[in-house]
């Protein structure tokens, strides 16, 4: 018998252990270890910091990504600028006080095109003659509300030869010799902001035409500009947004110097808050202004139809805003035969606007995307039927204190009108089922429904499933809802950004742990909600990272606990009500080991003292406290006058110790009284 064949043996390869080093992050692209870092950032901006502590590599790629740079401490920048080589942007708005000392120790920053400086104070022509040596490829500067400045800090501004975006607003020391000097040193500027420039006049407004003819944007509002300033402007030949709110100097004499058709560039115009034009100065202005893309004439004088009617002089027009605007009789009705191709129509508490006139205005302008009523409260179902019927692409749409509209008529909102995505309802008749009826728009981002008693928390629960994208919801004093309804829009709505739940007096600390889920949540106002505490508040320190603005109000059950946890985990938080909470000097001064800090209110807080306060003030760099007049005479004058030195505004509030919270119901019903009176 044979013997078998022996099996053959497969010699089995093994595979060699790879001893080699992993990839170091110097192999990495910038571009992609900058899309990481970006990521991180939007998530937490304090995660770049521990990034950059993990290896001396990860310390080079975090200071190659940074592009702009927030200081709080101005002896920190020469530290910064020279840390972070690949700066763009420089926002010194957090800086209180920012001496020439602090400007003058800049090194030289070749890569920063932009400087922010409109909320810091303490520095003048020197400080700005250092910054602009420093910077010298500057392109772009804000120093608006430099009360301090004036013709020898623009003087200093002109020698910024590359500059195309300037700020001057409320730089009321700035003069036509100030101006000149920016005209004749600056000729590339864009963007001009003489906001409340008052010492500005026609001649520097000459200089200014003369010199800078590649000027887009300007500003000139509540400046002491008259007639003889419009030929100035006219020569602007490359202007399209032209601002003159509040220039009562100017009137209907004024306006008919215009010479016909001298602006064709001009395709935004801002001529709100004018007491001194009528129809006959609206006509001189559509006549010179042919190519006019937006016009705005709120709050100023009545709307006749002689006044809509030259509107169609301007064929293009697609924003048209007359808030405040008294409409005569059938002053809205022309408004629909002449302005056909208008995408935003704003008539926010105008007085005249009836059932008659929208319906008949609405179903002409086939192109609205846009439209505020607030506060028109004559407007019933009849019109908001007309609406949404013709206008079904509006994606805004303000119906504030419409009451007259029913909440059957609401209904038709969300039925017809699903591509919205504003939507302001405050103060209306809407209940659960018109809640109930938006599940069909699915791109709504902004809900304002405040003040509507008879939603609960079923209507929520239809929002939370139908509006993913919800950024930003107005429940302020909806009395009827509580926790399961807060549950529901947290879970259902992971992009939340804002949320007003003042008054809603239901509402525990589980609404506050359901909240600290949605990560990108930066302002919360829970004002006036009596059974939410410091473990509630916690959940959202340790949850929120970005939260920027906070009100807790009348929160009593709010402690130091509370603070302390703010303190540790709230690095970006910029402002805080804290009146009548249960805070003493501990909570008070952990709080102000929050850099960023700029505003608080810290009116009747019985657990305060003076030098608990004092303590507080002096280790934070606060730009704003309200305070209650009774400090004002217990805390050392020298002592704040040194942190008035500092950059500090105190407001004084002379309010009396309210402690109730009134029912929504009865709040509602005490308001509506006061505006009938």
């Amino acid at each position: 018998m044979a013997s078998p064949m022996p099996t053959p043996t497969h010699r089995v390869k093994r595979r060699r252990l790879d001893l080699s080093p992993p990839p170091h992050l110097n192999d990495l692209a910038d571009e992609l270890l900058f899309l990481i870092l970006d990521r991180a950032a939007a998530h937490d901006p304090r995660a770049l910091k521990s990034f950059s502590l993990v290896s001396r590599a990860c310390h080079a790629a975090e200071s190659r990504h940074r592009r702009v740079l927030r200081p709080f401490r101005p002896d920190l920048l020469p530290a910064a600028l020279a840390r972070y080589p690949a700066l763009s942007r420089l926002d010194l708005s957090l800086c209180p006080r920012l001496p020439d000392a602090a400007l003058a120790a800049l090194p030289a920053a070749p890569s920063v095109s932009a400087v922010d400086l409109s909320r810091s104070r303490g520095f003048g022509a020197a400080g700005l003659a250092a910054l602009v040596a420093a910077c010298p490829n500057l392109t772009d500067l804000d120093l608006s509300n430099g009360l301090d400045l004036g013709d020898a800090a623009a003087a200093e501004v002109a020698k910024a030869r590359r500059l195309q975006r300037l700020s001057l607003s409320r730089c009321k020391r700035i003069t036509d010799m100030g101006l000149g000097c920016i005209a004749v040193g600056c000729p590339d500027l864009r963007e001009l902001s003489l906001k409340w420039c008052i010492g500005v006049t026609h001649l520097g407004l000459d200089l200014l035409a003369l010199k800078c003819n590649k000027l887009n944007i300007l500003d000139l509002s509540y400046t002491m500009i008259v007639k003889k300033c419009f030929p100035a402007i006219m020569k602007l030949q490359s202007l399209q947004v032209l601002l003159l709110v509040g220039c009562n100097g100017i009137d209907d004499d004024a306006l008919t110097s215009l010479d016909q058709e001298c602006s064709k560039s001009l395709q935004v115009l801002d001529m709100s808050n004018y007491y001194n034009v009528t129809h006959v100065g609206v006509l001189s202005i559509v006549k010179a202004m042919p190519n006019l893309l937006e016009l705005n004439l709120s709050y100023c004088s009545p709307v006749t139809p002689s006044m809509s009617s030259s509107f169609e002089m301007i064929h293009k027009l697609q924003t048209l805003k007359l808030d405040g605007c008294q409409f005569m009789d059938d002053g809205l009705k022309s408004i629909g035969k002449s302005c056909v191709s208008l995408r935003e129509l704003s008539l926010s508490k105008c007085s005249g606007v009836t059932d008659t006139d929208l319906s008949f205005v609405v179903p002409r302008l086939k192109n609205l995307l846009k439209l505020d009523v607030t506060c028109c409260r004559k407007i019933t179902d009849v019109s908001l039927a007309a609406i949404t019927t013709s206008c079904p692409s509006l994606i805004s749409l303000r119906m504030e204190s419409c009451s007259l509209v029913s909440s059957k008529g609401l209904q038709l909102i969300g039925r017809r009108c699903t591509h919205l995505e504003e939507l302001d309802l405050t103060d209306t008749d809407l209940d659960d089922e018109g809640l109930k009826a938006l599940s069909g728009c699915s791109k709504l981002s902004s809900l304002k429904i405040g003040i509507c008693l008879r939603i609960t928390d079923e209507g929520l629960r239809h929002v939370s499933k139908s509006c993913p994208d919800l950024r930003d919801i107005d429940l302020y004093r909806s009395g009827a809802i509580s926790d399961e309804g807060v549950t529901h829009i947290a879970q259902g709505c992971p992009m939340l950004e804002s949320i007003n739940l003042s008054y809603c007096t239901k509402l525990t600390d589980c609404s506050l742990r359901s909240l600290s889920k949605c990560i990108k949540l930066n302002t919360l106002e829970i004002r006036g909600c009596p059974m939410v505490s410091s473990a509630g508040l916690s959940e959202i320190a340790t949850g929120c990272r970005l939260l920027s603005k906070l009100d807790i109000k009348k929160c009593f059950e709010i402690n130091d606990m509370g603070m302390i946890f703010l303190s540790q985990f709230s690095h970006n938080l910029r402002q805080i009500n804290l009146s009548y909470c249960s805070v003493t000097d501990i909570g008070l001064i952990s709080l102000s080991s929050i850099c960023g800090l700029q505003n608080m209110t810290i009116v009747h807080l019985a657990g305060v003292t003076p030098n608990g306060l004092i303590a507080a003030l002096m280790v934070c760099g606060l730009r704003k406290v309200k305070l209650h007049e009774a400090f004002k005479s217990m805390v050392p004058s020298h002592m704040l006058k040194v942190v008035e030195a500092r950059g500090c505004l105190f407001q004084w509030i002379n309010k009396p110790y309210q402690v109730a919270v009134e029912p929504c119901d009865v709040w509602k019903q005490q308001s509506q009284d006061l505006l009938v009176q």
